[in-house]
């Protein structure tokens, strides 16, 4: 009986035994030009938790009968990768699978990268974070970067199928019975992890009594075995800056259902932190002008959020998020300073005038500093029209207004008065 883990078995030989990631694999497609040229490259392989990484670059190595040694960056030392490197050289090439990439330190990175680039070592590395932001740029320029999807459904029964029909490696000496609502909830609840899939099975299999020489797997027995994977979500991995994006452009476009969502996503990850950041930084980026009291409301929810704790914190959390998706919009305020800035940081901006210049010094006169400056609080509503910008850009109209809330409606009128006076 083979004890390792029905998933480790399962792991496919070839290129042609790969499931899901047809865009990579399938004919024509990059990874398998490389294996029909018998030229495999250096590569990151990315992508969610159970999509394959590791199990692909096997693969890869297997089709062209290389040999392939697996380490960790995490875990093994760099000891460990100047083994790797004596072999390479004894056998003359070798293929390094690395995985969690990302956590390569500079000590081994510059080790390897010497023999990366004399392609004595053919590097394949996995990790579940975004390379562009988390693998260093001299790693990134030396591999091609290959992203691995999530796996359908349909993927996850395709392999359940294959090891309950597969008798070397699979299950098929135990003659599973497993009913198509079963197989149906182990491809739906692993949520794209075929890894969670087939140790879901695994547990199903070796925890259900014969019946007949049968072992029956139903819903019940799925739903028992596949409980703690109802959700899946890695607060420290890119898919979670894809919900924080998905969570803050939804607000941003009014949909209060779909921002709801992905607060409860964010909630499920327990990431408070997140939600709270986000949530403040939409009050005045999207919504800003037209309803400036949304960012202090916002502030105070995530106070309260951050008292009460989780569960009782989703409360004030879900008014905040419903009263930002159903807010006016605005962001005229902050898109005026970055006009602003541009201007600053590509030199248009020109010398402050002289009546606006500090006079609070001895001499400031004689020099023409604040000479002419009209006092505002001196005419009717407070107000007179003079010069502020400097003349290069004096006619320059960074603010643009919009006709959102009651709030930025009245300062538009007000803008409004003061351009046609001017």
């Amino acid at each position: 009986m083979n004890n390792k883990p029905l998933a480790f078995r399962m792991r496919p030989n070839s290129i042609n035994e790969i499931i899901g990631q047809k865009h990579l694999v399938d004919q024509g497609k990059m990874i398998r030009r490389m294996i029909e040229a018998n030229r495999l490259a250096s590569m990151i392989l990315f992508g969610p938790p159970g999509t394959g990484k590791t199990s692909m670059a096997m693969a890869l190595a297997k089709s062209l009968n290389l040999r392939f040694k697996l380490l960790n960056a995490v875990v093994d030392k760099k000891k460990d990768m100047e083994i790797a490197v004596e072999e390479a050289k004894m056998s003359g090439h070798l293929v390094l699978i690395l995985d969690e990439v990302h956590r390569l330190d500079k000590a081994k990175q510059d080790f390897l990268l010497p023999h990366v680039e004399s392609n004595l070592l053919t590097l394949i590395g996995c990790t579940t974070s975004n390379p562009y932001h988390s693998i260093n740029p001299a790693i990134r320029s030396r591999t091609h970067l290959f992203e691995l999807y999530k796996l359908e459904p349909e993927h996850i029964i395709e392999a359940i199928n294959r090891a309950v029909n597969d008798s070397v490696n699979g299950l098929a000496n135990m003659n599973i019975e497993i009913t198509e609502d079963a197989l149906e909830h182990f491809a739906n609840s692993a949520n794209g992890d075929l890894r969670a899939a087939l140790n879901g099975l695994e547990l199903a299999a070796f925890s259900t009594p014969e019946k007949d020489n049968t072992v029956f797997i139903d819903l019940e027995v799925a739903e028992a075995c596949m409980q703690k994977k109802s959700f899946s979500h890695d607060k420290n991995g890119d898919a979670h800056y894809d919900v924080l994006s998905a969570f803050q452009k939804s607000i941003r476009g009014s949909d209060v259902n779909a921002a709801l969502h992905y607060l409860g996503r964010l909630i499920e990850a327990g990431d408070l932190d997140s939600i709270s950041r986000r949530m403040i930084v939409i009050a005045y980026e999207d919504i800003g002008l037209a309803n400036p009291q949304a960012g202090p409301r916002a502030l105070a929810a995530v106070e309260a959020a951050e008292r009460l704790g989780f569960p009782e914190a989703r409360i004030p959390l879900a008014v905040s998020i419903v009263e930002l998706c159903l807010s006016p919009k605005s962001n005229t305020a902050y898109k005026a300073l970055d006009e602003a800035l541009y201007d600053i940081r590509h030199s248009n901006s020109g010398d402050i005038p002289a009546h606006l210049k500090d006079a609070h010094y001895k001499g400031a006169n004689s020099l023409g500093r604040g000479v002419g400056y009209k006092y505002p609080h001196n005419y009717e509503n407070g107000w007179v029209e003079q010069q502020y910008l400097p003349d290069k850009i004096k006619n320059k109209k960074y603010y643009q207004p919009k006709d959102t809330g009651k709030f930025e409606r009245s300062l538009k009128q007000v803008y409004d008065r003061m351009e046609k006076k001017s």
